[in-house]
């Protein structure tokens, strides 16, 4: 038999609206990561809603290509307001 999946478990506190990365578990499907994620990361309440995602479904950039895959967009001037003339009765720019 084959080791279950693993799961990222991601919660939302009381405090904010963003979910954030707790941990990781191993379940059997996904009802069951979800229970076992309420059970070990929101034992105290600290929680209003709680994602799981099988780690295999998740595709993330690497952070040793932040400079290839983030550097396309500087070549898009128009996304950067440098050419622009402000007028100095605009507040807050």
């Amino acid at each position: 038999m084959g080791e279950w999946p693993l799961y990222e478990v991601f919660v939302r506190s009381k405090r904010g609206l963003n979910h954030v990365h707790v941990g990781s578990l191993h379940a059997a499907d996904d009802e069951a990561a979800l229970r076992n994620a309420r059970d070990v990361y929101t034992r105290r309440n600290e929680g209003v809603s709680i994602w799981v995602v099988r780690s295999d479904a998740i595709t993330a950039s690497s952070p040793d290509e932040k400079d290839s895959l983030f550097d396309p967009s500087g070549d898009k001037v128009y996304r950067h307001p440098t050419f622009y003339t402000i007028p100095g009765s605009v507040p807050h720019l």
